[in-house]
Order: C-alpha cells, then structure tokens, then sequence
C-alpha cells in the first residue's frame, strides 16, 4: 500500500515542478522579474498549480485503486498512453501560453477557439521559424513530462492479500481521494478554486504570470458560451432604434453640485443585502434602520435607486464599474470579460488617489480578488487578516463590529495629505441571519438592525477624527432584498443611496430615478473626472440625461421602470409576469433591447 501511495505522491510533486518550470519559463520569455517577485508569482501559483495537478491525478488514482482488485493489471501499459497525452496537451498549452501573452497581454483562455477554424489568419502574425521554434519546444517538453510520469510508473503493483488489513488499505486510500478532491476544490472554504486565488500584487503582470495557463483555459471553457446568441427578441433595426436614446453619450457637465471639495477622500460602503425593505423612509419596516432614518437627515439621500441585480457579485460590478447585470451570468465570475471591465478604483488612482478594500469574509469567492484587483484597488483586506476567532465569528467571515472596527483603525492614521478611496462590504445582513445582537424577534430583521448600528457607531465616530472634513461616505446595498425573495415585485430591487460627510454641501434628498450602477458616472461627475468609458452608467445631474429609468434583471428575467410604470418581464415564459398600472408594450421592447445589446455586447469581447 506504501508503494501506491508513495507513487501518487511523486507524481503529484512532478506535475507541481512542471508547473513550477513553466512559470519560469513564462516570466523569462515574457519580461524577466527579481528572484524575490519570481519566487512571489511561484509561491501564489501553487494553489491552481495543485488544483489542476488533482484533475490530472484522477485517472491515476482510479487505476492505482483498481489495481488492488485487479491482480493482473499491468498498471504501466494502462497508464502509459494517458501519460503520452497529457504532456502533449499540457507542453502544447504552457507554450501557446507563454507565446501568446506578448501578443495578448492576458493568460490563455476559451478565446483561442475563435481562431481554430482560421489558423492561417491566425499565424498571419508571426513567421515560420516562430512556428517551427514551439513545435520544438511542444516537443520537447511532451518527451520530458511523458517519460518523467512513464519512469515514475511501475510495471505493476505488489498484490495485495484479500484481508481485513486489505479493506484497510482501502479506507486509506479512499482518504488520498479526499485530499486530491480538496486540493481539486482549493480546501473546504466557501469559494471553490479560482483565477483569483493566484491574483497577488497590484502588478497585472506578476498576477498573470502566477495564473497556472491549463487551470485558466479549462476554467474559461467551462464558463463560456455563445452570449451573442441569447435573447434575440428583436430584428436589429428595431434593436438599435429603441437601444439608442437610453445610454446616450455621456457629457462632463453638472447641472448640480452636491459636494463643496472637487477632490474628497472617497469612502464607499456596500451594505450586504441591504434594501429598501428595511429602509422606513423607502416605505419599508419601521425600526429597523433607526440610524440610517438619522444619517438620512444628515446626508444627500438618493430615494428612487433601483439595484441592478439580486446577487453580490453582480451588484458590486454595477455599483464599482457602473456596468450591467446579466440574469443568466456573472461577469466577475468570467476573468477574461471582467478584466475589460472601467473601475472607479482605477479612475480614481489615475487622478491620484491610493486604492484599497476591505471586506471580512473570504474575498477569492465568486473571482472577487481578479476582479478587484484588475479594476484598480491596489490592497486587499480580507477574512485572513483579521484573527481566527474574528473570521469564525460568522459563517461569512468577520462580523460587522469586527470589520467596521478595522475599518476605523485604517482611516484614523491615514494622513492628512494623501488622497484615497477605500471600498467595504459587510456580510453580517445575509442567511443564516446570525448576528450576536439582540435588539428585534425577527431573526432576519434583526440582523439588518445590527448592520444598522454597527454603521451608526461607525459614522458616529468617524465625525470626531480630522478625516471628516473632506470626506465622502456613500452608503449603498450591493443588491436588494425581500423576506419572501420575491424578485418579480419591483420593491426587491427599490434601494437606498446615502453621500454623508464633510464634503458635501447641505443635506438633500433626490427624488430622480436611476440604476445603482450610475453611481460611478454620477460620483465622477461631481468630481469633474471623465467616465466615457463607464458605457452604461449615467450622470443623473448631466444634461445628457433626459430619460431616467431603471433597468433591472433576476434569474432569466428584467424590470424595465420608467415614468410610465413598470413592467417585469420573464424570459423563460416569454412574457410579462407584473405590469403597473397597465401592460406597455414600450417599456417592454427598451427592456428587451437592453437585454440584447448587453448579450451581444458581451459576446463580442
């Protein structure tokens, strides 16, 4: 038993070492790094490195099992073929990789099928030596890997007698299997191995380069789909004629100005879940919110938002990059499209300011940590900085009074000549409700008032420290939220926005419809930055903006909200499943003309 165990093991270190080879290889051809950021990148890859290493183990494993039953396996002779293919695909991939990325600037992916039915457009590029010189090295790493693994092999195993110590073995055996699947799964966390778990530095490059290229195409391969396809309800010319008129080009001009400091330190807190419902002055429960009922008499309150989606990681894309939601993707789960995603993390650092994040549970859930990253927040707080009995205070991570605590801390000793933005998400409003605050019988409720007070306590706080004065707080939920998640009621996604602090002029309230995700064009235009390329964010106090509306989706479905009403509409029925006051046919064609432009827009990238 020692001896198949000791094989799957070695194999499993040969695997990692090619891996490891691979990433040296990679940076060396690409743009050569210092040994300390090469052993950074080799370090971070390990991760996805092993992960993949466990996919190429099943089948080994399996044979090795069988071979305790099957007396007269010749395990070499069955492997040997497996082994023959595998260092093809792998040599063939790590190289197109590493080739590929002076052209492409991004890690291979599902988009190198694009060109498989053009390859001399594709290789119009480069010359025929180019071409010869990666055949060779396909070559040459396929021999190396094949009879690393076939050398490895032996002939057969030693059998085994048929015992109680041979079910032993089994038992034994079957807990290897565990482990490969952990290390398939990337441990027994919330989020499942990702692109993001290898995403590091501020450095897009050094993040790529830890990227393991066969975890990153299988990855994307399994995510993708012919967007373009989807939801053609329209002929194009009556697409286009009802799409145009409702993201106009934005202009820079600003019809009002809320702040009285062009350059305030910007903090932005996404609320978990955190709708209108909860929300007293949104006609939601009384007693919930008691300090954002204060907050609101203090701030610039926003009282005719409407969440873009019913999801997390949909609603920080909309609330961050100011871009759409999709009802059957996410598109921060899709490193490839999410990459090309504006930010205004980015913005904002290219206007000068330091950029981070803080979020208390595990950011590598959903791709959080690539997305972040590649949208311009240069640091990453999250559930592993904070102690062990604070990350499992919660199922999520870090309760709200750890994490807003933590919060305090970073912005009391940033200092006072320095311009930065820090973005936080809370997580102690979301299932199972559990919060260690008593104030309402209503499990669900109450922990929306402990989210409540704990921004309260932090606000309250906040207004002492010298920070204050030329700061921006916008309070606002990633998506909305009902007891009954009734997603077809158009109050789901009904949500509040709140600008506090010093830097704004008087407290207001906007009664004028929008999305969440014009927040970002709206912000930067009070800040006179440029946003043209948040295509679907919308300065509401631009002059541009002459049709306000709320564009919504849920699970293969949209809300369309306008003047005239609003209408709810459900793909999989293929029609409206909520219309007040009355159907209209209008509002259903822009939804619809939304909804196609967004899939096509999104295939095409």
């Amino acid at each position: 038993m020692k001896q198949r165990i000791s094989y799957l093991i070695n194999l499993f270190l040969a695997f990692l070492l090619f891996f490891v080879l691979q990433k040296i290889v990679f940076v060396y051809l690409n743009e050569p790094l210092p040994a300390g950021d090469l052993f950074q990148v080799i370090v971070h890859g390990l991760g996805l490195d092993a992960s993949t290493t466990g996919y190429l183990l099943i089948f080994p494993f399996l044979i090795v099992w069988l071979s305790i039953w099957m007396r007269r396996m010749k395990t070499k002779a069955v492997l040997r073929p497996y082994f023959i293919l595998i260092a093809i695909l792998l040599s063939l991939i790590c190289v197109a990789d590493t080739s590929l990325y002076t052209f492409w600037k991004f890690k291979l992916d599902a988009t190198i099928f694009n060109y498989m039915d053009a390859p001399k457009q594709a290789m119009a590029s480069v010359s025929t030596g180019y071409v010869v010189m990666r055949l060779f090295w396909i070559t040459v790493f396929s021999v190396l890997l094949s009879w690393t693994c076939i050398r490895l092999t032996p002939k057969s195993f030693p059998v085994l007698p048929i015992n109680l110590k041979m079910l032993l073995h089994n038992f034994t055996y079957v807990l290897l299997g565990g482990l490969i699947f952990l290390a398939i799964r990337g441990g027994v966390g919330r989020s499942t191995m990702n692109i993001g778990n290898a995403y590091f530095s501020e450095n897009t490059y050094m993040n790529h380069a830890a990227v393991n290229p066969a975890f990153s195409l299988m990855y994307s391969w399994n995510k993708s789909e012919n967007f373009a396809e989807k939801y053609n309800y329209l002929d194009e010319h009556k697409r286009a004629a009802c799409y145009a008129p409702l993201y106009p080009a934005s202009t820079e001009d600003c019809t009002r100005q809320l702040l009285r400091a062009t350059r305030p330190n910007i903090l932005i807190i996404i609320l978990e879940g955190f709708g209108g419902e909860y929300i007293e002055e949104l006609g939601g429960a009384k007693n919930v919110s008691p300090n954002i009922s204060r907050l609101i008499r203090e701030g610039i309150f926003f009282d005719n938002v409407y969440a873009n989606s019913f999801r997390t990681d949909r609603g920080l894309v909309s609330t961050l990059s100011g871009h759409i939601s999709y009802p059957t993707t996410s598109i921060m789960k899709l490193p490839a499209k999410s990459r090309l995603l504006p930010g205004i993390a980015r913005t904002l650092q290219q206007a000068g300011y330091q950029t981070d994040f803080l979020y208390g549970g595990d950011i590598n859930f959903t791709n959080m940590r690539s997305y972040f990253t590649t949208t311009g927040y240069q640091h990453l707080t999250s559930d592993t900085d904070f102690s062990l009995q604070e990350r499992t205070s919660s199922s999520w991570g870090a309760h709200d009074e750890y994490t807003f605590d933590r919060l305090y801390e970073m912005l009391e000793s940033r200092p006072a000549d320095r311009l930065w933005h820090t973005g936080f998400l809370t997580l102690s409003s979301h299932e199972p409700f559990e919060v260690p605050y008593n104030r309402l019988k209503d499990k669900r409720q109450n922990s929306f008032a402990y989210t409540d007070h704990c921004l309260g306590e932090f606000i309250d706080r906040l207004k002492q420290l010298p920070v204050w004065n030329n700061l921006l707080v916008i309070c606002l939920p990633d998506h909305g939220s009902s007891p009954t998640f009734n997603v077809t009621s158009p109050t789901f996604y009904h949500i509040p926005m709140l600008w506090l602090g010093g830097a704004i002029k008087a407290p207001a309230v906007i009664h004028t419809l929008m999305n969440q995700s014009d927040m970002p064009a709206t912000l930067l235009g009070q800040l006179g930055l440029p946003h043209q390329d948040f295509k679907y964010s919308r300065n509401i106090f631009s002059t541009s903006y002459t049709y306000p509306f709320a564009y919504s989706t849920f699970s293969d479905g949209f809300m369309f909200k306008d003047s005239t009403g609003v209408t709810i509409f459900d793909n999989a029925a293929r029609k409206p499943v909520y219309n007040e006051p009355a159907p209209d046919g209008a509002r259903e064609e822009k939804g619809m003309a939304i909804l196609q432009t967004s899939y096509d827009q999104l295939g095409e990238n």
